[in-house]
């Protein structure tokens, strides 16, 4: 008996503790399943929805780049990009043969690609809209298509040298599309490819596109109208000069704004293909020259600093030779004594190598270097250089001298138009920078530039003379006389400086740097304007190939930006500029704003480039034309053009264009 109860009790020992092993077990269980689907729910559920999708990164939506007044300079738009999934073509070989034939490509590579194990694969990104109807209507199954955007550039070749360009990715590969990559490349967005069970891919329709993030878009401080008128003229210029390249510069003196910066020769962004390298090189900051004669009043504004020199300080130049450090500097005319403003006015190299001696080296190096130049001037543009500018314990005496005249000294183009734009501004130099604003994609202001003090160079004073003395250099009697701009006083200075040859080492017997610059009105700057041509054939002074061109800008410019002629400014048409070509004969022709009667119509078209409403308003009333107008603003476009003959019958209309808005 006592038997047959231990061994019940052991029984329910046993069985109390099996139950309590399967508790523990469905605890257990219960405790894990809690953990996966309830507390890592989110966790397990991302890895399953992996294993069931794969996911393709897009190229992101870069953000828009605006010139000042708001006009699309460089955008993004939507394309097709086309992709296969090898397993679900049919015949790799006749697809291929297709497709090559809609998408202009190798047949051999597309069908590589088709007979591929692998699941995805692009056939080309980014097809224009003829490429993308010719294979949707193929209808071969497996093909596939999907958004992304394409970098377009609206202007071509305007400002391309400034705004630059992306790569296919899209990063950015020059100009500001490199310098704001970060700003403008947005967060890319996906394609989510489903698959079933066993990893095989499911129907096209079931791919997820998901769109990323725009970028944010930047306000750039060029204006396109007068980009335009820069890229014109210089163009213009070079097709009648024969130069091999040029770059013309207009900045606002007042704040370092850069309003226009044209190089030549450009390219067209949107067809790389076509152009080399070198074609793509911003020469206004990444190329070096030396400056010539347009250096000559930085050493005057230093020597009047130092007070070594007074405008009317008289100088002998020494009947045009005069030998420094066993070298003989020459005159382009024999002069005797010259005062200070005159040998600006006639750009005497003696007389500048001698104001040059007054300073001495250490003095000299360190106006050049206030000035900005031989140091990058920070303008947001890639590949900028710092010019060559040698320490002054490397100088010899002749170093002295040809520095003081512009040679044995490399400057950018931005340097030289800066260093003015100091001169323009009183004695300031200020920060030149291109982009005044960034904004989010929704609008929201992220960062903005504002005009930035960098130092004060000269007094207000020594300005003022340096200024006036570059007016006399644009009068009759000066080198600049091409310069000038009906009913404005212009303050300028031309250059002509002789290039190393490579061969020799030496300077070239022809190759020349022909360059102007100055400012306009001269009593109250607004604009800054640089003018430079590369190796000009024939005629190769400042004065006669690179001053009109500044004229021609100038003109355009003041008319467009709404600045009234100056009652008391020269009028006089201009003429030959001094200069020792015997060869050359300059001619000039003033342009009236009435029309002149003839028997083939009623006149000749007046210049109205710039005028508001009611000046051509004005100008009807007064000529008697019947003129068609179109739009609202200032005009920047008129047919016939200024001077043209308009004969009966023929339509005479303007169209105007919003005026500048200032940031």
């Amino acid at each position: 008996m006592k038997r047959d109860e231990g061994g019940e009790r052991w029984f329910r020992v046993r069985l109390n503790l099996v139950g309590f092993v399967f508790l523990l077990a469905f605890m257990l269980v219960a405790g894990r399943a809690y953990y996966l689907q309830v507390a890592n729910a989110e966790v397990w559920q991302e890895r399953a929805q992996k294993q069931l999708q794969r996911v393709i990164p897009l190229a992101p939506q870069r953000g828009t780049i605006y010139d000042r007044n708001g006009r699309e300079l460089a955008v993004s738009l939507e394309n097709d990009s086309v992709y296969a999934e090898p397993p679900r073509v049919k015949d790799p070989s006749e697809a291929a043969r297709l497709l090559s034939k809609a998408l202009d490509l190798s047949r051999q590579e597309l069908e590589k690609k088709l007979s591929s194990d692998k699941g995805f694969v692009w056939l080309k990104r980014r097809i224009n809209p003829d490429e993308s109807l010719a294979v949707r209507e193929l209808g071969l199954r497996g093909i596939g298509f999907t958004k992304e955007h394409k970098r377009y550039y609206p202007n071509s070749e305007s400002a391309a040298h400034v705004v630059g360009f992306t790569g296919l990715d899209p990063q950015g590969l020059e100009g500001i599309e490199l310098s704001f990559d970060r700003e403008l490349l947005g967060a890319p967005g996906y394609l989510v490819r489903e698959r079933d069970a066993l990893g095989r891919a499911m129907a096209l329709d079931g791919n997820i596109v998901r769109e990323g993030e725009l970028g944010h878009h930047l306000y750039l401080t060029i204006d396109h109208n007068i980009q335009y008128m820069a890229e014109k003229e210089l163009a213009a210029q070079i097709r009648e000069t024969g130069a091999r390249a040029g770059t013309v510069l207009v900045l606002d003196p007042r704040s370092g704004e850069v309003l226009a910066m044209a190089v030549q020769p450009d390219f067209n962004p949107n067809a790389l293909q076509r152009y080399k390298p070198w074609q793509w090189r911003n020469r206004a900051v990444c190329d070096t020259f030396e400056p010539g004669s347009t250096f000559k009043p930085f050493v005057v504004a230093a020597a009047l600093d130092e007070k070594l020199v007074q405008p009317e300080t008289r100088i002998d130049c020494e009947n045009g030779r005069f030998s420094v450090g066993g070298r003989t500097i020459h005159d382009h005319r024999k002069y005797q004594k010259l005062s200070v403003e005159e040998i600006i006015q006639v750009s005497s190299n003696i007389g500048t190598a001698k104001i040059g001696k007054y300073l001495e080296r250490q003095k000299f190096h360190s106006y050049i270097r206030d000035f900005g130049f031989g140091e990058k001037t920070g303008i947001e543009l890639p590949g900028e250089v710092s010019g060559l500018l040698r320490a002054p314990s490397k100088w010899f005496e002749i170093d002295l001298a040809t520095i003081s005249f512009g040679q044995g000294i490399g400057v950018t183009a931005l340097q030289l138009a800066s260093a003015t734009s100091a001169i323009a501004n009183g004695g300031v130099l200020m920060q030149p920078y291109i982009v005044s604003r960034i904004l989010d994609s929704h609008g929201n202001l992220v960062r903005e530039t504002r005009p930035t003090r960098v130092r004060r160079v000269v007094s207000e004073k020594t300005a003022s003379q340096v200024r006036d003395m570059m007016v006399l250099a644009t009068r009759e009697g000066g080198t600049g006389t091409l310069a000038q701009v009906h009913g404005f006083d212009v303050a300028g200075k031309t250059g002509t400086a002789q290039k190393i040859d490579p061969v020799t080492g030496g300077y070239s017997a022809d190759k020349r740097v022909s360059s102007f610059v100055g400012f306009v009105p001269a009593q109250d700057p607004r604009l800054t304007i640089l003018v430079v041509l590369d190796e000009p054939k024939d005629k190769t002074y400042g004065g006669l190939v690179a001053a009109p061109v500044f004229s021609r800008v100038a003109t355009q410019a003041l008319r467009y930006v709404g600045v009234a002629p100056q009652q008391t400014a020269q009028t006089a048409p201009p003429v030959t500029p001094l200069t020792h070509e015997k060869d050359v004969a300059v001619t000039s022709m003033a342009m009236t704003e009435g029309g002149e009667s003839g028997d083939n119509g009623p006149g000749r078209m007046p210049d109205l480039n710039g005028m508001s409403y009611r000046q051509v308003l004005q100008v009807m009333e007064r000529t008697g034309l019947n003129i068609k107008l179109q739009g609202s603003g200032r005009v920047v476009d008129q047919k016939p053009a200024a001077g043209a003959a308009i004969r009966y019958g023929s339509e005479v209309r303007v169209r105007f264009e919003p005026p500048v808005r200032r940031s």
